[in-house]
Formats: structure tokens, sequence, C-alpha cells
């Protein structure tokens, strides 16, 4: 199946042994600078909830949100990861402090 993405023998990963091997997938998910570029989504790996249970941010319908916004407080990253939600209209989970409902006010409020 590989062979027809790239031409090569094998998966991809075990032919050349780098992200030049699997860089013709990439493309469907962004170019092969993006996947490799740290600045993209760097802020993720310094987030305080990559750390913590991903559950409590995307708490059911009703559910508390208090525990996710404990962390969110503390975090480096809040500006970014709210930055992140708002660019890319996150609908779901608590995203720089802010859930859902907050977000959508916050972006009424500057539209």
């Amino acid at each position: 199946m590989w062979n027809v993405l790239d031409g090569s023998e094998g998966f991809p990963s075990d032919v050349g042994g780098g992200t030049e091997r699997i860089a013709p997938v990439l493309h469907l998910f962004g170019s092969p600078d993006d996947a490799v570029d740290e600045t993209l989504l760097g802020w993720q790996e310094r987030a305080l909830c990559a750390q913590t249970d991903p559950e409590a941010f995307f708490p059911e319908k009703g559910g508390s949100t208090r525990e996710a916004k404990k962390v969110c407080t503390g975090c480096p990253v809040r500006s970014e990861c709210l930055e992140y939600a708002l660019e890319n209209d996150e609908r779901f989970g608590i995203w720089g402090g802010l859930s859902e409902r907050e977000r959508r006010k916050l972006k009424r409020r500057v539209v």
C-alpha cells in the first residue's frame, strides 16, 4: 500500500529512517515543512494540559469545567491556546481557560 503513496518498498518510516520518507504522505495534512516546524504547534508541548487527564478538557454536556480551568490558570501557553482555538473555530472543550460558550461570547464582543 505504501509504495503507491511514495514509490518505496515497505513502510515509509522503515525506508530512509526520517521525515524525508514520510513527507509524501504529509501533504494530505499540510506541507512537509509544516509537520516538522515546531513553531506551528510547539506551544502544545509546553501546555500543562498535555501532562494531565485530557478528558477533563472535554467534559460531557453539563459537566464541570472547574478542573480544566484550574489547570489553565497556571499554564504558560494559555494565550497561545486560546488564540489557536479562536482562529480554528474549536467548538468543543476548554481552550485557553475558556469553555465553548465563553469563547462564543468573546468572539461576539470582538466582532
